[in-house]
């Protein structure tokens, strides 16, 4: 029953008039409280193309691909993520509430190997759109990072980008085709697959770091520090982990015929 509550567990096996701390006490040896995941909705044609995409790059030195995206952080966290224990006769912290969370940042980086690529900071204020996006990656992507690597290493990179419409626009197609990242060395992406990207894991790391305890921030610049903080503390053998992952990924694609796979 997953999700469900103490109480419906416990009437399912026909126990009632069971207090909720004990309820809670013995489920806690075998069970842990979860939210949902959020993905979006997979039809008949995104699960082929999830397959087809499986199919192309099943054989692919994923140490040469640049896995990148955007990750938005608020000043308060993500919903319900500030749930912990407290002692008896403690009360719980006061924790402030703020539309939007507060505000917030809005970072992008990369991975590749064991390496980790920035991360960045989107200038507070600045909506990405297909211009500004180029403009973005121009500024810090290729002046701060990819201009160092070799001739090498650039002939030999694929870049990954999701499907957002300043990746996917014709005008950033051709702006990045000018900087010679076009064809086999753009990677196409299936639509609906946030699951595939090993990044989403990076940012996992991340947040659960910046937010433990439920932390809260009283400034855009002191959560981005935050985050700069947290990526540095990401070891190259982390990343390499989650790099490493993608043949399995895709084998688990297939397995599932372009369904979800758990991350």
């Amino acid at each position: 029953m997953p999700l469900a509550t103490s109480l419906a567990i416990f009437q399912s096996c026909n126990i009632t008039g069971v207090p909720k701390s004990t309820r809670f006490a013995i489920l806690r040896d075998m069970a842990m409280v979860r939210k949902a995941e959020r993905r979006p909705p997979l039809n008949k044609t995104h699960k082929l193309k999830r397959q087809d995409w499986a199919k192309k790059y099943l054989k692919t030195d994923f140490s040469k691909v640049l896995w990148t995206d955007e990750m938005r952080v608020s000043l308060d966290g993500p919903d319900g993520w500030a749930r912990g224990w407290i002692g008896k006769g403690q009360r719980a912290p006061v924790r402030l509430r703020r539309q939007q969370g507060g505000g917030g940042v809005l970072v992008w980086a990369g991975i590749i190997k064991d390496e980790l690529v920035g991360p960045f900071r989107v200038e507070d204020g600045v909506k990405l759109n297909s211009q500004s996006y180029c403009q973005f990656l121009e500024d810090t992507f290729f002046k701060q990072w990819y201009r160092k690597k070799s001739a090498s290493f650039k002939k030999n990179m694929i870049f990954m980008q999701d499907n957002a419409p300043p990746h996917a626009s014709k005008y950033s197609t051709a702006w990045l085709a000018r900087k010679g990242i076009k064809e086999e060395k753009l990677m196409t992406w299936p639509p609906c697959s946030p699951d595939l990207n090993p990044i989403e894991n990076l940012w996992s790391i991340i947040k659960c770091e910046i937010y433990k305890e439920g932390k809260q921030y009283t400034s855009l610049n002191s959560v981005w520090e935050a985050v700069v903080a947290a990526a540095r503390n990401v070891d190259g053998e982390q990343i390499k982990t989650l790099t490493e992952s993608m043949d399995g990924r895709l084998l688990s694609v297939l397995a599932k015929k372009g369904g979800y796979i758990g991350r």
